[in-house]
């Protein structure tokens, strides 16, 4: 993963696990700031549907799309070593979808230690009081 984009994070290495909410917007927002994204998608993915193709382009802008089927074992080795070359992997699935996945938080810094591993996501976790996601 090398990137020829300059910019302030010019030369950082992204891996974002395609999800809902806030996590695909942050991972734009690096790429607009030059990281080089990675960004790993359904195989028969749920591509955008917002009617016009050329809107799917502005939202998912300055990524490169990798399809990957996570529940098959070649998915997850795949993603583990797009992880161990990763600076920083973003992820916004449900809690417990990627532990379940075996590409958590346990496994992919296991494999880079110095992974910055960030979990972005919009629902609720067991026990979390805190921002939006508080209980009601």
């Amino acid at each position: 993963m090398t990137t020829e984009k300059g910019g302030p994070l010019a030369g950082l290495r992204v891996l974002e696990l395609a999800g809902l909410g806030p996590a695909p917007h942050a991972a734009m927002v690096l790429a607009d700031l030059g990281a080089d994204v990675v960004r790993v998608d359904r195989p028969r993915g749920r591509a955008l549907e917002l009617g016009n193709p050329g809107d799917a382009d502005a939202v998912l802008r300055g990524r490169r799309p990798v399809p990957v089927d996570l529940k098959e074992p070649e998915g997850r080795a795949l993603v583990l070593d797009l992880a161990e070359r990763a600076d920083v992997m973003i992820e916004g699935l449900r809690p417990g979808v990627v532990e379940r996945l075996g590409v958590g938080p346990q496994e992919c810094p296991a494999r880079n230690p110095r992974l910055v591993f960030g979990r972005i996501t919009t629902h609720r976790e067991p026990d979390v009081r805190a921002g939006h996601s508080a209980p009601r």
